[in-house]
């Protein structure tokens, strides 16, 4: 814990720290999200996330062995290569990195915080005007980085991606489903256009101000894809399923013109193509749930609705 102090003080240019509060455990015990309160600086407090990269054995839904601690290694490795190497290009507000600590079996990441910064709010749930927010932060994150390399991040991000996820595919009952699951992978690879996605877009990971502005965190899975990945996930984790049917249109429109806004110039093209994947984008999630988490709440009628929509058009196309 010295040399963790030690870094802070560096990272901050703070004289002393006043006080420390663990705010949370990283999932599967890789380590804890700390605020540190400091004192001589120029800012008050910050976040840093301490990481502990040795293999761990309690996974919260049982999903345990190498290939899930690779996949965190590999997690951990892009977040500090983002931070190092693409965020300054973000649009969209995100944490300033202030010190980056890495040693063979641990990793530190000193990081602005958001809630002196303006960002003070969590929501559990969201009004449109919020909602309204979050997709004009995605739409600016996603226009940030159209066409943009993925050297040091996930080729594909996304934590549910189909290739780093083979026991649940394996473990997936629906047969259907399992076996268009290459398809739809494949359609939102070979999108036309790709952007940088961040990957892990859900309501929990964003960040409001009391003037609505809103600001995200937590970048483990960044990485080359279709926007539609992030939206998708992103609507399916703050509303429940009739209203993921009853406002599909209004979404799109507010992403879409939202992303329009912040591209260079109008892209039609790229628009007609994204809102085309937007089901696939869906479908793709779905199956994941499904083998991950068979009775998870986010597997309802409307997701199985698109999905088995997306299933027959791909059944009459191959």
């Amino acid at each position: 814990m010295q040399n963790l102090h030690q870094t802070v003080l560096k990272a901050s240019g703070a004289k002393a720290i006043r006080a420390q509060d663990a705010l949370q455990q990283l999932w599967s015990g890789y380590g804890t999200l700390w605020r540190f309160h400091l004192e001589g600086g120029s800012v008050d407090s910050v976040i840093v996330k301490e990481i502990d990269l040795k293999p761990k054995h309690n996974h919260p839904r049982g999903w345990s062995g190498d290939i899930g601690h690779q996949r965190k290694l590999k997690s951990y490795q892009v977040e500090q290569h983002w931070y190092a190497q693409y965020a300054g290009r973000s649009k969209a507000r995100i944490p300033r990195c202030l010190a980056i600590h890495a040693e063979e079996e641990n990793l530190l990441l000193i990081l602005e915080d958001l809630d002196p910064a303006g960002y003070p709010l969590r929501k559990q749930s969201l009004g449109w005007p919020k909602m309204q927010s979050c997709l004009k932060w995605l739409a600016q994150f996603h226009a940030s980085y159209i066409g943009a390399t993925k050297e040091g991040l996930w080729p594909t991000g996304s934590y549910w991606h189909l290739e780093t996820r083979p026991q649940e595919l394996d473990a997936l009952k629906d047969t259907k489903l399992k076996w268009a699951a290459p398809y739809i992978d494949q359609k939102l690879k070979e999108a036309r256009y790709q952007c940088l996605v961040h990957g892990d877009a859900k309501l929990a990971n964003f960040c409001f101000g009391e003037d609505g502005a809103v600001a995200a965190v937590d970048f483990q899975y960044v990485g080359g894809g279709c926007g539609m990945k992030d939206l998708a996930y992103f609507v399916g984790s703050c509303l429940y399923e009739e209203d993921c049917e009853r406002l599909e249109g209004p979404i799109l429109d507010a992403y879409f013109a939202a992303l329009q806004e912040a591209l260079p110039q109008t892209n039609a093209d790229l628009e007609k193509e994204w809102r085309e994947l937007y089901p696939y984008a869906w479908a793709d999630f779905h199956r994941f749930l499904k083998g991950w988490s068979p009775g998870h709440w986010k597997i309802n009628s409307y997701s199985e609705k698109v999905t088995a929509a997306v299933i027959n058009e791909l059944e009459n196309e191959f």
